[in-house]
């Protein structure tokens, strides 16, 4: 096994983010700048010097290493070396018309997503597609190497997300899903108290579920076409799929009533249906908090803290409730027991499930704030 350093050098064009490739000698497949170590240089300084010999670009050069992957490489004789390259991210600030391998090689810019298509090797298209997820790559000490303009250089990346297209659309369609949750909780507790027609609020409560099916989609649609997210990629998806499960057990809910024909409703069931009302409600008001987590970190913290201690107090409503139900029906109807405990399940699980749209938004504070 062989050691090499490699850059993944991008630019911003035209307020998108650019990936270079250039072609390997041998076979002409797409490739990012690579080499061998080099005497006197630095991992990092050895990549963007591999940057300038191969690619003509000049730029400023992240000390942390990015990622690796690993490649065979063919020798002139014949025989195969396994490579593993530590990969670097470099800000290129400018670009050469005359360097070591012009003849030798094209360049060729790419948005990250057909670069990520056009390499070959798949930990290699991971790094490429993760430099554009993980904002904070972006920002930090770089250092200047190889005749680039260091103050240019740390201006263009304390730049770079300002510049970047960021999707802000993603708390929009967070608050629309919350306003969904809102809407399906308080459907749900019309019908636990008898105001709202059993069969009518079903309907509503399945109609919500599909808006909320709608806008999950396109959140994870939009997670796939965008360079710059607000925060990580894993935590817009753990959110919104938590806040889709949460309507999901709603509908599961209901369907259970429709199913078994439940008419009547205990107290403790209306009580646990309110507690996930009040949830779905601390939802919609730490959504919008989430466009600055740092200013709203504390909030944030105390809404997440009442949506747990909500999950207990229905714990223990599950719990009363089944113990009562069980001492009323023991000798009378057992399957009116299995019923009503299928109801206080259905439930407890949904209260869980907001449970979990807290720790979502409270990872998302730890990581961010």
């Amino acid at each position: 096994m062989i050691t090499q350093y490699g850059a993944i050098a991008y630019r911003i064009a035209e307020e998108r983010l650019r990936i270079l490739l250039i072609t390997s000698r041998d076979t002409g497949r797409w490739v990012i700048p690579r080499g061998n170590p080099m005497r006197g240089l630095l991992p990092h300084e050895a990549a963007a010097r591999e940057a300038f010999e191969e690619g003509g670009v000049h730029g400023s050069v992240e000390a942390t290493m990015l990622g690796r992957y690993h490649y065979r490489k063919r020798r002139k004789d014949g025989s195969v070396d396994h490579a593993d390259v530590h990969v670097f991210p470099l800000l290129v600030t400018s670009e050469a018309e005359i360097w070591p391998e012009m003849q030798e090689r094209s360049r060729d810019w790419f948005p990250p997503e057909a670069a990520a298509e056009l390499v070959d090797e798949p930990a290699l298209r991971r790094l490429i597609l993760g430099l554009v997820s993980d904002g904070k790559r972006l920002v930090g000490s770089p250092t200047p190497c190889y005749g680039s303009p260091p103050q240019r250089g740390n201006r263009m990346l304390k730049l770079f997300h300002a510049i970047m297209p960021k999707e802000t659309r993603f708390f929009d369609m967070f608050s629309s899903h919350a306003e969904i949750l809102v809407a399906g909780a308080e459907v749900m507790g019309r019908m636990l108290a008898g105001t709202e027609s059993i069969e009518a609020a079903c309907l509503k409560i399945a109609d919500l579920e599909q808006q909320a099916d709608d806008i999950t989609r396109d959140v994870l649609h939009a997670v796939r076409r965008t360079f710059i997210t607000p925060f990580d990629r894993s935590a817009i998806t753990g959110l919104i799929s938590s806040m889709d499960d949460a309507i999901d057990e709603m509908q599961k809910t209901a369907k259970a009533i429709t199913l078994f024909e439940v008419q009547t409703f205990e107290p403790e069931m209306r009580e646990m249906s309110g507690l996930a009302e009040q949830a779905a409600r601390l939802v919609m008001e730490a959504v919008p908090l989430l466009r600055s987590v740092g200013r709203n970190h504390s909030q944030l913290d105390s809404l997440t803290e009442r949506i747990v201690h909500f999950e207990e107090d229905a714990d223990h409503l599950h719990e009363a409730g089944l113990k009562e139900l069980f001492l009323a029906k023991r000798n009378t109807d057992a399957m009116e027991f299995i019923v009503r405990r299928e109801i206080y399940s259905h439930l407890e699980r949904l209260l869980d499930r907001f449970e979990d749209v807290a720790n979502e938004i409270q990872g998302i504070v730890i990581d961010h704030a």
